[in-house]
């Protein structure tokens, strides 16, 4: 793959909503806990833990949230756990590289936010002072899977801005 190739799945990755209903084996969800263990951290602290969800549990799970129909249907999800003194941002990123790490190794995967993060450190048995706002859906893509499209993106002046928030770039 060339440096382009890289530019341009990053460029092109989307949430995916339909998955087959074949298992994942192991050794593609240890490279997905690889990818989101190596994600770079606010001062190294890697404030974060991974519970993969699969089964009952992932129905237990997907109620505490809204639009969770794709954790529903997918094989597995990844639930993406900020420990005591973690950092939003750190769990994002980590979000993206297990999404973009899906991508490449041909599997779908589509983020999900669990609005009762309460009831989800409940179903997940987390310790005081964690949280669970976001899990990822992944599974190998529906022979139908297509990502939703949205109109695009908003014009490069309407988002970027050199200096100060409304100059031009």
């Amino acid at each position: 793959m060339t440096t382009n190739d890289h530019y341009d799945r990053i460029l092109g990755l989307r949430a995916l909503r339909s998955y087959s209903n074949e298992p994942l084996p192991d050794v593609l969800i240890e490279r997905l806990l690889e990818a989101a263990r190596w994600t770079g951290s606010s001062k190294n602290l890697q404030n974060w833990s991974f519970v993969v969800v699969d089964g009952d549990q992932k129905e237990r799970l997907a109620a505490c949230g809204g639009f969770t129909d794709p954790l529903r249907d997918a094989p597995i999800a990844i639930a993406l756990v900020e420990e005591t003194d973690g950092y939003e941002f750190d769990t994002g990123r980590v979000a993206q590289n297990v999404m973009l790490a899906a991508d490449t190794l041909g599997l779908a995967s589509c983020p999900i936010t669990l609005h009762r993060e309460s009831d989800a450190g409940a179903v997940l048995g987390l310790p005081d002072g964690a949280r669970c706002r976001y899990a990822i859906a992944i599974g190998y893509p529906a022979a139908d899977a297509t990502p939703r499209r949205f109109g695009g993106r908003k014009p490069m002046d309407a988002v970027a801005y050199r200096n100060r928030h409304g100059e031009s770039w």
